[in-house]
């Protein structure tokens, strides 16, 4: 479960703040003023938070280009909506499954 604590609470009990992250896997929650201003996390968490945002930016990488390759193949063309590509491969995987009965 997150803890939440004040920053003058953080400041006097930073060790015990740090182990509790560390051994209990909790995140805690600094305020100050009454609002969350900071988190403090493990090394570990910080990692794989890292780690999931390089992972974002590839798929982001990965859509920009699979966009620019579809534009490029369609020229002035205009992609038609979702909506009539599902309905298409739907008739298609209907027809084939009709088929093979």
């Amino acid at each position: 479960m997150d803890r939440v604590v004040s920053a003058t609470e953080a400041r006097i009990r930073f060790g015990e703040l740090m182990r509790r992250v560390v051994e209990n896997g909790e995140l805690v929650i600094v305020e100050r003023g009454g609002s969350p201003h900071v988190v403090v996390v493990s090394v570990a968490e910080y990692e794989r938070l890292l780690k999931g945002r390089e992972q974002e930016g590839e798929w982001k990488g990965l859509v920009n280009q699979a966009r620019a390759q579809i534009q490029a193949e369609l020229g002035n063309r205009q992609l038609p909506p979702s909506e009539d590509i599902l309905r298409r491969i739907r008739e298609e995987r209907d027809a084939q499954l009709l088929a093979m009965r």
